[in-house]
């Protein structure tokens, strides 16, 4: 079973496996059609139709098609921090540059292979809010560092969290362009943001 998105984006958590499930295939519907019909097509009755559960079901869990896709948001940054931990598992702690080469691999692995991640990676199209903590890189970046600072037993500072925030930032951009440039992202692009990752980041970690 997923992991249940956290409250704030849910009017109610599922407590049993089958309400968990239709949770589950509501927020796989929803990946679903917005590759197919975009954020601003999106709607909670496509949705409950794409998942074959009354529009009740959808409502019972979401206020709104936005409440939706954040929790969405959630579930791909739970499967994203899993999938980078698993990658470590498989690494020394001895080494950082194949560590951040599993974190740049792990995201795009889920560009290239997960529905809907195109417009909801980790965070909803929106206007910015100025509060850091609904800031999506912000939250990326925080739960990197914390597999970072756990794998290679580094101490996690002001300025460790500072340099992650930074490359989170370029990386995204980056590998925003290569995927513009060809849809399954430029190599070239990508080689470029691999370097530039190692560059930064061993200012703090060499």
């Amino acid at each position: 079973m997923d992991p249940v998105p956290p409250a704030p984006s849910l009017r109610r958590t599922p407590i049993q496996q089958r309400s968990a499930d239709r949770l589950a295939r509501i927020l796989d519907a929803c990946a679903e059609l917005l590759d197919e019909t975009g954020y601003e097509n999106l709607s909670t009755r496509a949705v409950a139709l794409r998942a074959g559960v009354p529009i009740g079901s959808v409502y019972r869990f979401f206020g709104n098609k936005r409440a939706m896709a954040i929790a969405l948001a959630h579930r791909n940054l739970d499967r994203y921090v899993d999938g980078i931990a698993n990658r470590l598992d498989r690494l020394p702690a001895t080494h950082w540059r194949p560590v951040v080469d599993a974190v740049l691999d792990e995201y795009l692995a889920m560009k290239r292979s997960v529905p809907g991640f195109a417009l909801v990676d980790f965070g909803v199209p929106a206007p910015p809010t100025g509060d850091p903590e609904a800031d999506p890189n912000h939250q990326v970046a925080a739960r990197l560092t914390e597999l970072l600072s756990a794998h290679l037993g580094l101490t996690s500072d002001a300025r460790l969290e500072r340099a992650v925030l930074v490359a989170v930032e370029a990386t995204d951009a980056l590998i925003q362009l290569a995927f513009r440039t060809d849809p399954a992202g430029d190599p070239g692009i990508v080689a470029e943001t691999r370097a530039m990752m190692h560059a930064y980041l061993a200012r703090v970690l060499d």
